[in-house]
């Protein structure tokens, strides 16, 4: 018996194939990234999720197994093998796996506020009046317009601000909430900070959505490289509907923009984000699911 979770166990053969191939997966976004980076010209939008979500390409790029599944192991000295550290992995019986009884008690009591969050968040009904006016409050009045080194500005700043002027405001996320330019902040009909928000964050914003790739990251690597993947790429689908929903000009990328200034844009957008959110219920699912057999493993101590 080499945990108390069910385990699956793969072949040599078959895990170092999955390391391949996810890795070829990963690369797809990671290359271009580190091109941009060495050669001194950012993307927009594509390189968000590595700047705003401070986690290296490696994180991505390095497949791990989450709990549940062994790997077939025949140790040639006493050491585990690179890349798998000694901090959350054990060998039993020739097969090696991630033992949640290795975690730390404070790394324990942060994957159990993460699953609260998540719970929260599923169980709070979606909310898609937002129509995506957060990056418009961010650069109300225009003192200070965080992409202006990468792109412009498509309107006008007094086109700009009767908009952010003339709509409600419902921004539910901290993260975003917090950029918004001072002037803008009391038009938000919500005032979320961290301590709000385990009681604010629902599973129709953009943002929340978004952020299951931090969650998954934070949660690694219990629950293993497929899911962290799957996040980053739905979090790319939804940084895409951000930045083409904001008022930068985003042509020059190839990106044409959902005006949400205009009747039409707000439908576009809201149903984007009302697939997006759909999208992203399996994987919060997945996520939890996944937070909760730990705790069960760590409870049966």
């Amino acid at each position: 018996m080499i945990s108390k979770l069910p385990m699956t166990t793969l072949a040599a053969a078959e895990w170092r194939e999955r390391v391949a191939v996810h890795r070829t997966r990963a690369e797809r976004y990671t290359l271009p990234a580190r091109k941009r980076r060495d050669s001194g010209v950012p993307h927009p939008v594509e390189d968000f999720l590595f700047q705003y979500y401070p986690y290296p390409f490696a994180l991505l790029e390095k497949w791990r197994p989450g709990i549940g599944v062994a790997l077939e192991f025949e140790p040639i000295s006493p050491a585990l093998p690179k890349p798998f550290s000694e901090r959350d992995y054990s060998v039993t019986d020739g097969a090696l796996f991630a033992d949640p009884e290795l975690l730390p008690e404070k790394e324990r009591e942060r994957l159990q506020w993460i699953h609260s969050l998540l719970v929260a968040t599923r169980d709070r009904a979606p909310g898609f009046a937002c129509h995506g006016l957060h990056e418009w409050a961010m650069v109300y009045r225009g003192k200070e317009v965080r992409h202006e080194n990468t792109t412009p500005l498509r309107l006008p700043q007094a086109e700009i601000d009767a908009l952010v002027e003339s709509r409600a405001i419902c921004c539910s996320h901290h993260d975003a909430f917090r950029f918004f330019a001072a002037e803008a902040r009391p038009m938000n009909r919500l005032q979320p900070d961290l301590d709000s928000r385990i009681l604010l964050e629902q599973p129709g914003c953009v943002h929340a959505n978004m952020d299951l790739y931090k969650w998954a990251a934070k949660s690694m690597p219990w629950i293993g490289s497929e899911l962290l993947l799957d996040c980053f790429e739905l979090a790319i689908e939804l940084r895409d509907l951000d930045m083409r929903a904001s008022p930068y000009d985003l042509t020059g990328w190839g990106c044409e923009p959902v005006r949400i200034e205009t009747e039409e844009g707000r439908r576009i957008y809201e149903m984007e984000q009302r697939r997006l959110a759909m999208a992203a219920v399996p994987l919060r699912v997945r996520l939890i699911a996944t937070l909760r057999e730990i705790e069960e493993v760590r409870g049966d101590r």
